[in-house]
């Protein structure tokens, strides 16, 4: 079975290949500016759906998985920094508080089902001042990700706390994408997938 990964995020194609996923990475071109009066939730699925929607019809037989993440905090959307600066601005926003990761997430069926779900996580920040943000968006880092901090790297230096699944925070909710699978009768076993269960609700 082929599995696609509708996304050119590193860390989402890690995650699924540390399950010993065999990966086919197809990234898709699909704006990421939220609708109007759109909720953080709702954002990251329409957007999940919308990736896997752009490159399922490239690959016929295939599960073609998509997501999407955003940090939120008071209510806002914290998208991915367009320059240091802003980087940078972001960090101290994010400093001694905590927030909250949204990661909406979509699989394409061969059938031609598509299932989505979101998952949340909390994540706290240490008290940290300026120095600190500048000398960590220097590494770069900080510039392709969502709320400008990547966790599993050197981002994971600016945390205290993490309330949920690690994985959503990295931006592939792991339990979520394994509920969706079997919810159409997927079953992973640690040597792949096999398709002999019942779906649920069929």
């Amino acid at each position: 079975m082929d599995l696609v990964l509708a996304s050119s995020s590193p860390r989402r194609a890690g995650i699924l290949r540390g399950l010993g996923f065999s990966l086919k990475v197809d990234p898709p071109q699909v704006p990421e500016e939220p609708a109007p009066g759109e909720d953080p939730r709702g954002h990251a699925e329409r957007l999940a759906r919308e990736k896997v929607e752009a490159v399922r019809g490239r690959h016929p037989g295939a599960l073609v998985v998509g997501g999407d993440t955003v940090v939120v905090l008071d209510g806002k959307i914290l998208g991915k920094p367009a320059t240091p600066g802003e980087a940078e601005a972001m960090l101290l926003v994010l400093a001694g508080r905590t927030h909250t990761v949204v990661s909406g997430l979509a699989v394409a069926f061969p059938d031609g089902t598509v299932r989505s779900g979101v998952d949340s996580a909390r994540v706290t920040f240490r008290p940290f001042g300026a120095p600190l943000a500048r000398a960590y968006v220097a590494t770069g880092e900080p510039l392709d990700k969502a709320g400008a901090y990547g966790i599993q790297g050197w981002g994971a230096a600016l945390v205290r706390r993490i309330e949920g699944d690690y994985h959503t925070v990295v931006g592939l909710p792991l339990a979520l994408f394994l509920d969706l699978l079997e919810a159409e009768g997927w079953h992973y076993d640690f040597q792949g997938l096999d398709r002999s269960s019942v779906p649920r609700g069929k």
